[in-house]
């Protein structure tokens, strides 16, 4: 029996896929696995017996990483389930920065007891006007599942499109319209569009990265969106540059006391990914990825460890291995399966920096104290052994 405790709700879509093999528990301490949305785990003690975190979205920036990858704790997110989702918000972000429609809501409001309110109207909508985005450029830092929807519908909305992302991956590249302009320099995103997008991951690399420097190699009255993370953006510097109409709007759909006080910034309550369908999307691949894992020990769509997939368990079972990333570990693993008379029917093991994690099926019975034999290898951090029988196709 495999215990799953919630830190946030979960659709029901997803969490209906579990078995009977699954108990759900309020209780983090008994665990085998956890599903989060954005509840932070930076302060939780994370108990010896959990397996895996699964993020019912996209960002991880709440889960302690690092921690999880010594424990042997994998962590899921679900990339891309909330991608239309966010693509939307994204054009409605566009299209709310180029026309004055709130201002135009809010002076309707402020007037709807005027008796000539329809000639009054007339007057003042040239107050509200703004411009149209066909024939504008965009912008799109980031070219993964969220950037390349964006790109394409916007190419469909009469945009030019430029796009940077140098670690594109040969999915996102395939997905890409091949009439989005790569370019290999942020600069000349900077230098070019009259909008600009983020998709990146907040990380060492990419937090703060909006910063003077960057606002000022920009177009003046450039309209730059913020639908990925905050810490992209250094605010104090955005919110010099709305003062000064460097930057014509800032669209972030995060609220802080920074964000919020900025002048001709509009801010969202982070309603990008709240969807019903994204959020029934992200649920339903947060437990099949929890699923495949506790029941096969197969790795996809891992932030901390590499995808590791090798399909149904063929043979009596199979042994799930974490270990760090040096010489001759898979030497030392396959001597005690032969020391054991064990024989191997298929293997994997890949590497993500510093750890690995190895999957291994056998066409015998095997017991507890041969886990025991592999842990004591100097460098393997956790054992696992998955009966054949326990398999679950349903993921």
């Amino acid at each position: 029996m495999f215990k799953v405790a919630r830190l946030n709700p979960i659709a029901s879509i997803g969490t209906d896929l579990f078995t009977g093999k699954y108990e759900m528990t309020e209780n983090l301490a008994e665990a085998s696995a956890v599903l989060v949305r954005s509840a932070s785990m930076h302060e939780l003690e994370l108990p010896d017996g959990l397996l895996a975190i699964a993020r019912a979205g996209a960002g991880v920036n709440n889960i302690p990483l690092d921690e999880c990858a010594k424990k042997g704790i994998v962590v899921f997110n679900a990339p891309g389930a909330n991608a239309n989702g966010v693509k939307e918000m994204v054009l409605a972000g566009m299209l709310l920065a180029a026309r004055d429609i709130y201002g135009g809501i809010t002076w309707i409001r402020e007037n709807k007891d005027e008796a000539d309110i329809a000639k009054l109207a007339e007057k003042a909508k040239k107050n509200f006007a703004g411009t149209e985005i066909q024939g504008k450029t965009l912008g799109v830092i980031g070219l993964g599942a969220i950037g390349a929807l964006v790109a394409n519908a916007s190419l469909n909305l009469g945009m030019r499109v430029m796009g940077y992302d140098p670690y594109i991956s040969v999915e996102g590249a395939w997905s890409l319209d091949h009439h989005v302009q790569r370019v290999n320099n942020l600069d000349d995103i900077y230098a070019n569009c009259d909008y600009i997008t983020i998709h990146v991951p907040a990380m060492d690399g990419t937090i703060g990265m909006i910063d003077e420097a960057a606002i000022a190699k920009m177009k003046d009255g450039v309209v730059f969106l913020n639908f990925a993370r905050d810490l992209l953006v250094k605010e104090e510097a955005m919110a010099a540059a709305l003062e000064s109409g460097k930057v014509h709007r800032y669209v972030s759909d995060f609220a802080n006391p920074v964000s919020a006080n900025m002048k001709n910034a509009i801010i969202f309550p982070h309603l990008a990914a709240s969807t019903a369908e994204s959020e029934d999307n992200c649920a339903v691949m947060a437990v099949r990825e929890l699923m495949n894992y506790l029941e096969a020990g197969n790795i996809v769509n891992s932030v901390n460890f590499p995808r590791t997939d090798l399909g149904p368990i063929r043979g009596t079972g199979r042994i799930s291995i974490f270990h760090k990333n040096i010489p001759n570990m898979i030497g030392q693993i396959t001597a005690i399966l032969y020391e054991n008379g064990i024989n191997i029917e298929n293997m994997t093991d890949k590497s993500r920096g510093e750890y690995a994690y190895g999957l291994i099926d056998v066409d015998c019975e095997f017991s507890a104290d041969l886990a025991d034999k592999i842990r004591a290898i100097d460098g393997v951090s956790r054992v696992r052994l998955i009966e054949a029988k326990n398999f679950c196709k349903k993921f």
